[in-house]
């Protein structure tokens, strides 16, 4: 199945809180464990880009509003 969605992440502005992570309904995000932003943080990233289904849990959870969801035309 085809993507649905994008989700893109400010990655330095990220502090790897997790909670995207653990509210995505298709485990298409994961936090980067081999590499940090410019504070030293493992950032969440889209692991399995293909999974989005533009739900947009992970922009609503995010204590900061790194987040941003983008739902492909069909």
């Amino acid at each position: 199945m085809p993507a649905k969605g994008y989700v893109e992440i400010l990655v330095d502005t990220c502090k790897g809180c997790g909670l995207c992570v653990a509210n995505c309904p298709t485990q298409c995000l994961a936090l980067k464990q081999d590499d940090t932003n410019v504070y030293g943080y493992h950032y969440s990233y889209m692991s399995e880009p293909e999974k989005c289904i533009a739900c947009m849990n992970c922009a609503v959870m995010c204590p900061d509003s790194v987040i941003t969801v983008y739902k492909k035309k069909s």
